[in-house]
């Protein structure tokens, strides 16, 4: 008599697809430290680490502590000829608030600012109840699945290189030093960096889904698990 098998091709139940190739693979439980990779590219599937939860929410805080301090302490003074003046993000979002460039300078802060703390604000919201062992919160899949979504509009590495660019050419023409709130932007790159090598987006899933918390289509990087074509399941620990 053949045992039942452990997942079902209808609704992805025990099965994990990789984002990067489709390959299916056997979800199996994994301990802090190991690695689960595709076993067709190699792409890491899961990675859980031990505390990864708490050290997400403090990454989260520091982000958003630095973008707010981005925003109103001194971006860079330029000065020339004995004059100099030092401006922040904020001040260039009054300079131009009455001209026809508002549209586009409330853009800007939106893609440089918004955008990012609203991103931590999902992850803090979505972790905090799981870091401490409860119950996530009602709509905590809702919130994570739009974290993702707005990962890749987080652009505080394109304005930094921009800026950057900027500076080059302006340097020829007067004196230009840089504030606070451009190493603000730097450092924030490093902790998005850090955020990124903590995150284990299998692990978060599972953990909201323990809860009873419907969570389908649970990856935006790739199709659904009932997409995928039964000739591709492998065991993903032989990806370890």
């Amino acid at each position: 008599m053949s045992a039942e098998p452990s997942y079902d091709l209808a609704t992805g139940r025990g099965l994990i697809a990789c984002p990067s190739c489709d390959a299916l693979h056997l979800r199996e439980e994994m301990a802090p430290g190991e690695t689960a990779r595709c076993i067709r590219c190699g792409h890491v599937l899961a990675k859980p680490r031990e505390g990864a939860f708490g050290q997400l929410i403090a990454l989260a805080f520091t982000s958003m502590v630095l973008l707010i301090g981005a925003v109103f302490f001194p971006f860079l003074e330029v000065s020339t000829l004995g004059f100099g003046n030092a401006s922040s993000l904020f001040d260039v979002a009054l300079a131009f608030a009455d001209g026809v460039l508002l549209p586009l300078v409330v853009a800007v802060l939106a893609m440089i600012i918004g955008l990012p703390i609203a991103r931590a604000f999902l992850l803090v919201y979505t972790l905090v109840p799981l870091a401490q062992g409860r119950p996530p919160h009602r709509h905590a899949a809702t919130a994570f699945r739009w974290s993702e979504a707005l990962r890749p509009w987080s652009m505080a590495e394109i304005f930094v290189i921009g800026t950057a660019v900027a500076l080059v050419k302006v340097a020829g023409l007067a004196s230009v030093h840089l504030g606070p709130a451009f190493w603000a932007f730097c450092a924030l790159i490093f902790v998005n960096v850090a955020s990124r090598s903590f995150m284990c987006r299998t692990s978060i899933w599972d953990a909201i889904e323990q809860s009873g918390q419907s969570v389908d289509d649970r990856d935006p990087e790739g199709p659904p698990a009932e997409a995928q074509r039964p000739a591709n399941l492998a065991d993903p620990q032989a990806g370890a």
